[in-house]
């Protein structure tokens, strides 16, 4: 042990350009990997981008935040970076310049990770990445969240710093499945509800959680609310394709973590996720009173409205109308989906069978596209969000959750990117409040000084000298 952390020690005193040290073919292969199960690619590179160079934006409750240049290029990105600089970015959230992290990048999860697996994450990076000689644009938060200093104290109040420890009590599965969640694919990050300082609740890890319009799933084993239903095959399976058939399948951010990290992992850690995910102490939502995969049967409605004429206003479409012109050509009259099973079936699908809207507009509006065999169009471009809400609110009647209703004002707000912090309301309000108190001092001060400087009334009775 001491001469292990007498290798770390000498690793996080190297120079900034010495960032091969001794890295063999095999430590840096190690943390290609790790990076892969990290999901670096996917935040780091913008589309059509170069990888790791940065510039995808993200929507977030604070606002958009722009991801930076991670690739090796010593003017644009993390070249110059010394092992300790690494590491503190990566687990502690401090950039090389000193300047603090926002923890849409997962400092916070990537705590967990190992000193030795953090030194083959930054021999891969430094070796084996090619750097990209471009600068994506800042991020620009509104006023008072530009001042990342702010963060320094929320890292107090909300990082754990402390590395992975495995519980002896597990099989050594599940401890790699927990490390795994816990750290690399901090799947807490988008699955844990947020508090109102934008936290991670705690008491409610992979209970759910909105992000960025979508809505990350209850991941807990509950067997209404979260995945207690399926079974670890099912998971593994779901992780590495997205596609659980007469459950699921994938879309948005997680469609993206698997095509980018998960199903580029080996069969062994995506068993170990599965099985930690399914010990998850279980979280129930109340509006939930059976699991999202096991609402609707098969029905057509499409014989009711042959040779009924559009209406004049469009906006004024009935369900089986927009069902009739949009979706029925792919996922056939009865919402049975395609006879390969390509194309999803509409019932016993959790998209639509959850006690919010949220994922099932997302997807409407900005379509589906993974590979040739799962390509959705987006139709954010051809319906109106009255039309979007009849949409999917037949949908839902229909083939899902009968319960699970949306309005036009909702739709508009997912199509925005999602419904704002109250904390930016309430932080610009302080702001107000200190300015107006402050004002209000000043004038006080400025009356009183005035008034001391008065000159005081000459008794007539009185004589100078006397």
């Amino acid at each position: 042990m001491r001469i292990q952390a007498l290798l770390i020690l000498v690793a996080l005193l190297a120079p900034p350009l010495s960032p091969a040290r001794a890295a063999d073919d095999a430590e840096v292969k190690r943390g290609g990997y790790l990076a892969i199960a990290s999901d670096c690619t996917a935040c780091h590179t913008a589309p059509g981008g170069q990888p790791m160079a940065g510039g995808l934006r993200m929507a977030s409750p604070l606002g958009t935040i722009v991801s930076t240049n991670i690739s090796p290029s010593q003017e644009h990105g993390i070249g110059r970076y010394s092992f300790a600089q690494f590491d503190r970015a990566v687990r502690h959230g401090i950039r090389g310049d000193g300047a603090r992290l926002y923890p849409a990048m997962p400092y916070t999860a990537y705590a967990k990770l190992t000193d030795q697996d953090m030194l083959a994450l930054y021999a891969y990076f430094m070796t084996a990445v090619r750097p990209v000689e471009t600068s994506p644009e800042h991020t620009r938060l509104p006023f008072p969240f530009n001042m990342r200093l702010s963060m320094a104290g929320w890292n107090i109040l909300f990082l754990d710093s402390g590395t992975f420890v495995s519980d002896p009590k597990h099989t050594s599965e599940w401890n790699r499945g927990a490390y795994l969640v816990q750290g690399a694919a901090h799947c807490g990050s988008c699955h844990t509800p947020r508090g109102f300082l934008m936290q991670e609740k705690s008491g409610q890890p992979m209970a759910g959680s909105a992000l960025g319009g979508w809505f990350a799933p209850n991941i807990t084993s509950d067997a209404i609310s979260g995945i207690g239903g399926w079974s670890v095959e099912e998971l593994t399976t779901y992780l590495r394709t997205g596609h659980a058939p007469g459950k699921a399948q994938a879309a948005g951010p997680m469609a993206e973590a698997i095509d980018a990290s998960l199903r580029h992992m080996n069969e062994a850690d995506l068993r170990a996720i599965a099985v930690y995910l399914k010990s998850v102490a279980p979280v129930r939502n109340s509006a939930d009173s059976r699991p999202a995969f096991a609402w609707g049967t098969a029905g057509d409605d499409l014989p009711s409205i042959r040779g009924v004429g559009l209406p004049g206003n469009l906006d004024e479409m009935t369900g089986p109308q927009l069902y009739d012109a949009h979706c029925a050509s792919c996922h056939q009259s009865q919402g049975q989906g395609s006879f390969d099973g390509a194309l999803p079936s509409l019932f016993h699908n959790a998209a639509l069978g959850r006690s919010r809207a949220d994922n099932l507009v997302m997807v409407i509006l900005n379509g589906l596209r993974r590979h040739p065999d799962v390509n959705m169009p987006a139709f954010g471009h051809a319906l109106s969000d009255i039309q979007l809400a009849t949409l999917s609110n037949y949908l839902t009647s229909k083939w899902g959750n009968p319960q699970t209703q949306i309005t036009a004002k909702e739709i508009g707000t997912l199509r925005a990117g999602g419904a704002p912090s109250p904390l930016l309301l309430l932080a610009r309000g302080g702001m107000l409040l200190i300015a107006i108190l402050l004002i209000v001092a000043l004038v006080w001060w400025q009356y009183r000084r005035l008034s001391k400087r008065q000159p005081q009334a000459i008794d007539p009775a009185h004589t100078p000298g006397e």
